[in-house]
Parts: structure tokens; C-alpha cells; sequence
């Protein structure tokens, strides 16, 4: 695949990001994207391997190695090299229906499993998988698909976040008539209010959504299902429900003196109210105000901490401190930690250099958590934090690491402990130990009858690409039930 010998005469070029000190003066998104001919140059650097890892997902050491949606890399790759970019285009819609979401926000498993990355240098599928599809839509190739044929029955889907998309798509295309049922005012769930605009411009959901509409899916927008609209109605209106409402219940701190005190809000809060003023163009009047030329305090160390730092920055922040209860990781893999396993080493997101140019330093503080909240007529003055370190598998204080921080803003992103309960309660579905609506392994089947899950909701806090991944599996279990059998 790709040219024999080009991982040796090529070196890896990621797409290249404006600097550090100009992207955060907009929330456009930041990635300067190479062009054709360095792209065929890239994928030019794909080997012709004998067991791809890249596309396997397969477990090693309790991780995931490769694509959850077994993409065909090697094959994309060699179409790009060969100039062949609609044939690359067929070959990467036949396993991922939205890698204009992926190419931007996925980690790139894939990369991690590359032949290549042993030495560091894997191939740049994230960016080749960006290009094909966007390619694709400069030249009008992504053409709504007419569906000749529909069974009759009728799917309801809750939730339009990747899972309930992914769903919804696939079901479709297969000919059963779909409607999604989303409680926010636009589409796409966490791709559109948790994801911030310089990673994935919501334009980029829209267009999906627009040729989704011409295939025959529809969009019931600012309905939330369980209140305005029960279970039991839309069961007897459909054949069968598909909930896609994700793991949204946050989990909260503990600290002292932190209850009903203002200045204290969950992550994804946070970053919805700024996506929604800024789609609004009243980023001025709102948010902004709690941000500029404040002290800003992450917790959580994930992709949605990194998310918070980026999003303050560009409001103006005065400083923004980001703390991590995990130890520090190793600039390089730990020789227990061996290709082709998910490399478990620091990663220095954009926010991290976007904080590290405008302040001077790292943001993060490793080995340490919030111990206590110090309000003012309540409204957050500061915090105290405190270091904390794992002891026989339970963690424990440092006595006498207190020390106190500035803080007018508290963000709490310290992850989900599972989905929002009013919808599994109105439909009478069981929950399972982590929160989320319980299964058979390997099923997305429910313990009511008609009624599936899938993504966030069902297998816990979890990436867009598991999320695509689950809603295809999930759109094939829901086939065979509607139709006694299945060809998906």
C-alpha cells in the first residue's frame, strides 16, 4: 500500500495550527490544512503491513489498539498516494458515515497502532482521513443518497449526539423511516454544545444535517423526551426506540464549603453556554463577563479540562490553573507500556499551549485536588488545594501541602458517573452499576421491549468514534428486530 519505501523517504507533517498567540484571539477553528500534493506524500507513508493495527481494535493490556470502526486505512492511504481520492472517499464511507467529525476531534487510536510509531513517526491518518472527506465536499461528491426502497417501520431516536447520528443514519439508509428527538435547540449533543468551535466548526454538523434531511431523517428539535413528551406515546407512534442521551450526569466534588456557593459549575455547562452565545453572537454580553481578567481553576485533566482552558483563554482569563489528581505521566513510553498498547505518556494539548504562551507556564498541577472552597457573601473568593497520592489502591492526602489559590471561577471537569435518569425512569429501563442503562454483553437491546441504547448512554463516558461505532451496532440489532433478520 501507498509507495513501497515511502515511510523512509517521507517524513511524518501533521497539518500544521496557527500560532499559539494568534488562534486565541477567535474560536475559528486553528488547523492549517496542508495541501494535495503533501497529503499524497503522507499516505505515501502507509506500509503494506501485514497485520494492521491501525484499523483492528483489538484489546492489549485492557486498551483498545486500533480503530473502533475498522476503518480501511491501508486501502484510503494507497488511494490518496495514487490520486484516486473518490475511490479513498468509498472506501472510508464504507465503515465511518461522519469522518468530517472524526478527522477533527478523534485521538487517533488508529495512529497510536501504526507499524510506523515505533519509532514515533505513525502516519498522519487523522489528517488523510480529514482531507478525503472534506475533498469530497469541495467537489460535490457527498450527494444526498435516495433510499428506493422503505420497510414502513418507523424508529424513533433520542438524543443526536454521534451514537443517535450514527444510528439514525444507518437505519435510514437500510430504509426505515427514522425521527430524532433532541432537547437542545440545534442538533449533534456534545459535538455541537460540548465540543468548543475551534476544534469542530458547528457549521460542519450543520452541512450533516442538511444532506441527513434530504436522505429522510427528521429532526424534532427542542423536545425532551421523558418530559414534554412521554415514552409511552412515542410507543405506540413507533416500532421501536433507539436512546442516544449520553452520560451527561457530572460528577461533583466534595470539597468544604463548596455547596450552593456561586462561581462553581460543571464543565460541559460551562461550555455550552458559550457555544450557545457565541452561535448567538452575544459572547460580549454573557459568559464573557464571568471570565475576563478572572482566575479560572480546571479540574479534571481530560479532553474537556483541556477544552476549559483553551475556551478561558480566549474570554480574556487573568490565569487559568488546571488540576490533576493522576501523578504526571512520562514524556516517553514506560517499558511496560510497549507498541502497539495506547502510549501512556504527557500530552500537551492546545489548550496547554495556548496557556503555556500567554502565561508563561504549564497550567497544570499534577498530584492534586480542591479541598476547600472559600466564598465570599457567597460567591467564590479561592480554593485550597491539596496534594493527594494513591496508597495501596486508595488515595490518601499529603498533610501539610495545603496551599490556597486565587479563583473566581470553579470548573469542574472531573468526568461523568453515568446518564441523567429521567429518561430510563419514564421508559421503565433498568440502569446497571455504572450508571447507565443496562444490557446484555454484546446487546443494545434494553429490558423493555422495543427500546434500545446506545453510545455514551450505554457503555459509559467514551469517545465520538465508540459513540459512531456503538450507534452502527446498535442500527444493525434494532434491523433484525424490525425485520426478523438483517443485512446491515
Amino acid at each position: 500500500m501507498g509507495k513501497i519505501g515511502g515511510f523512509l523517504e517521507y517524513d511524518r507533517k501533521e497539518n500544521q495550527k496557527v500560532s499559539p498567540i494568534d488562534r486565541i484571539k477567535s474560536f475559528q477553528e486553528f488547523y492549517v490544512v496542508n495541501n494535495a500534493e503533501e497529503r499524497r506524500c503522507q499516505a505515501a507513508r502507509c506500509m503494506d503491513c501485514g497485520v494492521p493495527f491501525c484499523q483492528s481494535a483489538m484489546s492489549l493490556g485492557g486498551m483498545v489498539v486500533g480503530c473502533p470502526l475498522h476503518n480501511l486505512i491501508p486501502e484510503w492511504n494507497d488511494a490518496i498516494f495514487r490520486e484516486q481520492d473518490k475511490h479513498a472517499l468509498s472506501r472510508l464511507l464504507k465503515t465511518n458515515p461522519f469522518p468530517e467529525f472524526t478527522g477533527r476531534v478523534c485521538p487517533a487510536l488508529c495512529e497510536k497502532a501504526c507499524i510506523n510509531g515505533q519509532d514515533g513517526e505513525s502516519v498522519t491518518v487523522h489528517d488523510n482521513e480529514r482531507y478525503i472527506i472534506e475533498t469530497a465536499y469541495e467537489n460535490g461528491w457527498m450527494k444526498p443518497k435516495q433510499i428506493r426502497h422503505r420497510s414502513g417501520k418507523k424508529v424513533a431516536v433520542i438524543g443526536s449526539g454521534p451514537s443517535g447520528l450514527s444510528t439514525a443514519d444507518t437505519l435510514n439508509k437500510r430504509g426505515h423511516l427514522v425521527t430524532v428527538f433532541e432537547r437542545e435547540d440545534r442538533i449533534g449533543g456534545l459535538l455541537m454544545y460540548g465540543i468548543p468551535n475551534m476544534k469542530l466548526d458547528k457549521n460542519v454538523i450543520l452541512r450533516r444535517q442538511k444532506l441527513m434531511e434530504e436522505e429522510g431523517v427528521i429532526f424534532k428539535t427542542g423536545v425532551d423526551v421523558g418530559k414534554d413528551i412521554k415514552i409511552a406515546q412515542l410507543k405506540k407512534e413507533f416500532d421501536a426506540i433507539v436512546m442516544c442521551c449520553g452520560a451527561k450526569k457530572a460528577r461533583a466534588l466534595t470539597a468544604k464549603g463548596i455547596d450552593g456557593v456561586k462561581g462553581v459549575r460543571f464543565a460541559v455547562d460551562f461550555l455550552t453556554e458559550v457555544t450557545k452565545n457565541l452561535l448567538s453572537d452575544n459572547l460580549e454580553k454573557s459568559v464573557t463577563k464571568d471570565v475576563k481578567n478572572k482566575h479560572i481553576v480546571v479540574v479534571g485533566g481530560g479532553d474537556t479540562g483541556n477544552d476549559c482552558i483553551g475556551t478561558s483563554i480566549r474570554l480574556g482569563a487573568k490565569s487559568v490553573t488546571a488540576l490533576e489528581m493522576m501523578p504526571k505521566p512520562p514524556v516517553e513510553r514506560a517499558e511496560n507500556n510497549p507498541w502497539p498498547q495506547w502510549p501512556k505518556v504527557l500530552k500537551t494539548d492546545y489548550g496547554h499551549e495556548e496557556a503555556i504562551e500567554k502565561y508563561g507556564e504549564d497550567p497544570r498541577i499534577f498530584e492534586t485536588t480542591v479541598k476547600e472552597v472559600i466564598s465570599d457573601k457567597g460567591k467564590i473568593k479561592s480554593i485550597v488545594t491539596v496534594k493527594v497520592k494513591f496508597e495501596k489502591g486508595k488515595l490518601t492526602e499529603v498533610k501539610g501541602s495545603e496551599q490556597t489559590l486565587p479563583c473566581d471561577l470553579l470548573l469542574i471537569a472531573a468526568g461523568f458517573v453515568g446518564a441523567e435518569d429521567y429518561l430510563p425512569k419514564n421508559a421503565k429501563t433498568e440502569l446497571g452499576p455504572r450508571g447507565t442503562v443496562a444490557t446484555e454483553e454484546g446487546s443494545y437491546r434494553s429490558n423493555v421491549e422495543g427500546i434500545f441504547t446506545a453510545g455514551d448512554m450505554h457503555r459509559g463516558q467514551s469517545l465520538v468514534v465508540w459513540a459512531i461505532a456503538e450507534g452502527k451496532a446498535c442500527a444493525r440489532e434494532v434491523d433484525d428486530y424490525l425485520m426478523g433478520y438483517t443485512n446491515l
